[in-house]
């Protein structure tokens, strides 16, 4: 699996969920439950990971969405 978004913004988190979905681009939250160590104040981001093949498509799809500079880059 591959990295696409890495955010503490839970608003961005749940907008890339539902466009990879409607999509039918399969994801994983990584990290959501971090907010235990953190005292769910927010400081350590989730990530969004993404199957290797699917990685061109989601990131054109956010791209295409307007939010092109929440895609982790490298």
């Amino acid at each position: 699996m591959k990295e696409l978004i890495r955010t503490n913004d839970p608003v961005v988190i749940s907008f890339a969920q539902s466009l990879l979905k409607d999509a039918g681009i399969g994801c994983m939250v990584a990290d959501q439950n971090m907010s235990v160590l953190d005292g769910s104040i927010g400081i350590l981001p989730r990530r969004i990971l993404v199957m290797d093949d699917d990685l061109d498509a989601a990131q054109r799809i956010l791209a295409d969405a307007g939010i092109a500079n929440e895609i982790r880059q490298g």
